[in-house]
């Protein structure tokens, strides 16, 4: 670690507990030139995900494209911005517990689907209606009537 204030990379650990999301370890750090303290934030390395796209191509899964697209479908919604979080939490952790590498982007829209249906059917119809690009009033309808 290298420290704000003098840019030495010597510090030691002053103090080290799990942050508050329990995703990552908060370090309190004292720097071994100036003394000043600060604090890091380290979250486990892990392999990224590959995101298999319908046209064949792929990509690395980016949590932000989720938390967007998922903050779009509950605009204007009574839902708070911790359980949009929760929510891609939550599909997260079950995506890192398969110890999966890959996966099709149908089942990941699908997975986030599932979970609208539980937190929101408007946001899910409004999700569904661009991820699922429907053609026709009857897609839609038939889409309605599933929920």
């Amino acid at each position: 670690m290298r420290c704000p204030s003098c840019g030495n990379t010597d510090s030691k650990v002053v103090d080290s507990r799990p942050s508050e999301d329990g995703a990552s370890i908060r370090r309190r750090r004292e720097c071994l030139s100036c003394g000043r303290r600060f604090t890091t934030y380290e979250r486990l390395g892990e392999n990224p995900l590959i995101v298999l796209k319908s046209d064949g191509s792929s990509e690395v899964y980016h949590r932000d494209k989720i938390l967007h697209g998922v903050y779009i479908a509950c605009a204007k919604r009574h839902i708070a911005p911790e359980q949009v979080n929760d929510l891609v939490d939550d599909l997260e952790a079950e995506l890192r517990n398969s110890n999966r590498t890959e996966i099709q982007s149908k089942e990941l829209g699908d997975m986030v689907l599932a979970r609208l249906a539980d937190l929101d059917e408007v946001a899910y119809i409004r999700f569904a209606s661009v991820y699922k690009d429907f053609k026709t009033v009857d897609e839609f309808a038939k889409a309605l009537k599933g929920l």
